[in-house]
């Protein structure tokens, strides 16, 4: 049987993994600007990061064609970088990134 894919819900994937990266990866840069923005909170949303993620590979070749879609709609670092984690090979878990290398990744590729 088919795998049934939503489009509507990978599309929310896609966008919601794309704001999280720019959220998380803003905070990082500038830690004293959110003061709310806590271990546990920060977690949290590490959390929904990655299971956006997930969302999108579960969905497969449609996961991988709606990020394209919203990237060529907003050539954006945070949809860059989803399109990157999408790839064969890229880490699973936020965890895992060198963000460093991530960076300069976006940064080299208009993200």
């Amino acid at each position: 049987m088919p795998k049934i894919v939503l489009r509507e819900i990978v599309r929310q994937h896609a966008e919601m993994a794309a704001f999280l990266w720019t959220v998380y990866d803003h905070h990082l840069l500038h830690p004293d600007e959110n003061p709310d923005m806590d271990e546990e909170r920060l977690a949290r949303l590490v959390e929904r990061l990655d299971a956006h993620l997930d969302g999108l590979r579960i969905a497969g070749e449609t996961g991988r064609e709606i990020a394209e879609e919203i990237h060529a709609e907003y050539p954006e670092a945070g949809e860059l970088f989803v399109l990157r984690m999408l790839q064969q090979g890229a880490p699973q878990r936020i965890a895992e990134l060198d963000l460093e290398k991530v960076r300069a990744y976006l940064s080299a590729n208009g993200g």
